[in-house]
């Protein structure tokens, strides 16, 4: 169930951001409202992350890795219903106690098509479409279609399972509960992973379920002697254009795309691309592309990026993520200066 993306709907809007690094981060304590710290910590459910750098940066950054434990993935498959989380010691375990346990699931289905669940942090979201919202009974809001024809409407539900009237004999989650029972009942295909300990995911209440664990090391490529563009000390509004042809060509370098290698001779005819020099000359550098992909969430997403910034130091790196939901985002980083880009929907 990897790869899910809505593709029937507008392109996202993409948000660019000059950023200014601090000259010092604390690793174990790194700020949580600021970009782009904000960006990494924003994106609940990443199907793909890739980090790209030089090759130079590369035996250091995987030495800090496999000390660390940070470059393995945990996560877990399970088959479950929705009443199956609102009941018992999985409930009580995951839900109401977040100070030990806490997790974040996924469910099977395509967004804007299929009912999709979603938890994180105790909150469940539930998106469906207009008949089952008017049988399940619950609070919801009409999710915007932005004027497409010929799309149903679809709606979605947010559920606080922290909130105090989500206990048992109360009237909140008895509605709930009846909703789980009579109309969406069935079982779904989940992807889960234990915020507090992830390397323990498939253990507790979780292991009634029998989870099928995923253990992830990334996939490592290499380009050798490629044009790397040079990077601005600072974007200002008109160079915005410019700033776009440095987010493709980081696209191409994430695809291992032989359009950014010195020595590529594609016929013109097909491609007339080149590596872009709005902010001055070109350089040849042999670059490594490091990929994860199952159920990334934001704390693994930014302890990669923390371990790469420790790696590059002076260098420069660029982190890409992409969500189940379609959103996505890029950040490079030259120094204590970056650029970000967003898309949302």
């Amino acid at each position: 169930m990897l790869g899910i993306c809505n593709d029937s709907g507008p392109k996202p809007r993409c948000l660019v951001t000059d950023l200014k690094l601090s000259n010092y981060i604390n690793h174990d304590d790194p700020p949580r409202k600021k970009k782009p710290f904000l960006i990494l910590l924003s994106q609940a459910h990443v199907h793909t992350l890739d980090l790209l750098v030089p090759a130079t940066c590369v035996d250091s950054l995987q030495q800090n890795l496999s000390v660390n434990g940070n470059g393995t993935l945990h996560y877990a498959k399970i088959h479950m219903k929705l009443l199956d989380i609102i009941s018992g010691d999985f409930f009580t375990q995951y839900i109401k106690t977040p100070g030990k346990t806490n997790i974040s699931m996924l469910s099977e289905g395509r967004s804007g098509i299929d009912d999709v669940y979603k938890l994180h942090e105790g909150k469940l979201s539930l998106e469906v479409d207009k008949p089952t919202f008017e049988q399940v009974g619950l609070e919801g809001k009409a999710i915007p279609s932005l004027g497409r024809k010929h799309i149903k409407q679809r709606y979605l539900v947010e559920i606080d399972l922290r909130s105090p009237s989500m206990l048992s004999g109360k009237k909140g989650l008895e509605r709930v509960k009846w909703a789980f029972q009579n109309v969406l009942y069935e079982t779904k295909t989940w992807l889960v992973v234990d915020l507090k300990d992830p390397g323990g995911v498939g253990e507790g209440a979780m292991a009634d379920f029998q989870p099928s664990i995923r253990k992830v090391e990334p996939m490592i490529e290499r380009i050798k002697e490629a044009l790397v563009p040079a990077w601005p000390e600072e974007v200002k509004d008109e160079d915005y254009a410019d700033a776009a042809e440095l987010l493709e060509w980081i696209g191409l370098a994430m695809m291992i795309s032989p359009r950014v290698e010195k020595d590529d001779d594609v016929d013109p005819y097909l491609c007339r691309y080149q590596v872009p020099t709005a902010f001055g000359e070109t350089k040849t550098q042999d670059l490594v592309r490091l990929r994860w992909r199952g159920l990334i969430y934001p704390a693994f997403a930014q302890s990669l990026f923390l371990a790469g910034l420790k790696a590059a130091g002076a260098e420069w790196l660029a982190i890409s993520a992409v969500a189940f939901d379609g959103e996505a985002y890029t950040i490079l980083v030259n120094g204590d200066h970056g650029i970000s880009w967003e898309y949302r929907d």
